[in-house]
Formats: structure tokens, sequence, C-alpha cells
């Protein structure tokens, strides 16, 4: 008869504990430092200010013209993020290649090196910058998703051919095929639904983010937002708040369903 050991509890490496206890006392530290006064949230005359504000945002403008202007500006901010989201995905895929170390070590450093440099930046940052040179409109605002998202892509699909198993690869280098060949035919396929499953994952951010970036005049609904809060317009602006949750739930339905098709699961 065969007895079974007691199952033992996970034993957590030092380095992930002393890890752990550091960001709990960051944590801390940073409730201290801060100094927020979680009381005064609370207080009657705050309660009372904060429900006066959201009474002015009802009921929302559902006048025909304005809403005519509202559609146009759903549109500008969709049509905004799937622009800078196809041309982050050539670009990324471009610079997938060199970073994955198909191009040597070298040239793995140098884009690596890039790519994190356009990730690192935010979109609102680099529409700030963009807009010097491209001026006031949606423009800016499309480069502005494309520069930042093409890090990202950049990155995720590196890291995927880096993790592919070079066997298929390998077996048409052998038989002759060249380098391109041989990813186009063999790489490719292999990573193609994951490729799209990030692309479209992106997509949906893509579209919270331009939202956000019309409040710099970078166009869109943000833009709309801006101007209407700034005139203190709030049933407007009530009705550009619910344009934009619409589209994005919209959005994040359609990407789910696309990457479940894509991804088979």
């Amino acid at each position: 008869m065969n007895k079974h050991r007691p199952a033992h509890p996970p034993v957590i490496a030092p380095a992930t504990l002393a890890l752990l206890l550091g960001l709990l006392a960051l944590v801390a530290a940073s409730f201290y430092s801060l100094n927020i006064k979680w009381a005064e949230l609370f207080t009657s005359s705050a309660v009372r200010s904060s429900m006066e504000f959201l009474q002015g945002f009802a009921p929302p403008e559902m006048a025909t013209p304005f809403l005519m202007r509202v559609a146009e500006g759903t549109l500008e901010t969709l049509s905004m993020s799937a622009l800078g989201t196809g041309i982050a995905f050539v670009i990324g895929l471009a610079l997938a290649l060199p970073a994955s170390g198909r191009f040597g070590a070298v040239a793995r450093g140098i884009v690596r090196l890039i790519l994190n440099v356009l990730r690192s930046i935010p979109e609102l940052v680099w529409a700030v910058i963009l807009l010097i040179a491209a001026g006031l409109g949606p423009f800016a605002g499309t480069l502005a998703l494309a520069i930042h998202t093409s890090g990202v892509l950049g990155r995720l699909f590196a890291d995927a051919l880096e993790n592919l198993p070079p066997a298929c690869e390998d077996t048409l280098r052998l038989n002759g095929a060249g380098a391109l060949s041989a990813f186009f035919y063999a790489a490719l396929p292999q990573i193609a639904p994951q490729l799209m499953s990030y692309t479209l994952y992106r997509w949906e951010n893509n579209i919270r983010a331009a939202a956000v970036l019309g409040i710099v005049g970078a166009g869109g609904l943000g833009q709309m937002l801006k101007y209407h809060l700034s005139l203190f317009q709030m049933q407007q602006a009530a009705t550009v708040i619910i344009a934009m949750l619409l589209l994005i739930v919209l959005v994040d339905g359609a990407s789910f369903w696309l990457r479940r098709r894509l991804t088979g699961k």
C-alpha cells in the first residue's frame, strides 16, 4: 500500500519575498507622503457639490444637429484609432524582424532600444510634440497613436518570433528557400493568429487613447468634450461622454469576437 506524502505549501523564494515586502513598504510610504485627506471626500459640502455638478449633465443634449456633430466626431475617433493601429502593425512587424535577432545581436539591441523609446513615451506626450509640427487636428493624433503603438506591437511581435520553434523555417532553408521566403511561408503563418490578437487588443486601447488625445487638440470626441466642458455646457458634454462609452463598448465587443475567431478559443 502506497502512502502519499502530504503536499507541502509552495515556498516563496527570498528574493520574491523581499520584493513583495519592498512593494508594500513603498505603498505605505506613498499613503504617508501624499497626505490624502479621505474624510474630506465624505463631508456634507463635498457630497452636495458633487451632486450639483453631476446634475448639470442631465438631461444629455439630444438635438439632431448636435447628434450629427457627435456622430462625425465618433467616426473621426474611430478612424484615428484604426489608421494609427494599421500603420503601427506594418511598422511593428518590420521592426520585429531585427528585434527578434534575425539580423544579428547588434541589430537586435539597437532596434529593441528604439522600441523601448517609442513605447515608453505616452500617446499624449507624442501628440503634444506632433501638434507643433503637424498642427491641430486628427493627423497629429493618428501619428501619435501610430508611433506609440509601433513600439508596443514591435516588442510583442519580436517576442512571438523569438519564441517560435525554428524547425519549419530551418526545413525550408535546408531545401533551398531564402530567408524571406522561409519567413513568409513558415514563420508568419504560425504566429499570424497571435499577431492579429495583439493588434486587435491594441486597437481597443487606441480607441480610448484617441478619445483622450482630442483633449490636447488632436480631433475627435475628445476635442469636442474639451470644448463643451471649457464652456460649462454640461448637457452637450454628457452626450459626448455617452458616445465615447458606446464606441468603446462596441469596439471591445467586436475585437473580442474577432480574437476568438482568429485564435479558435
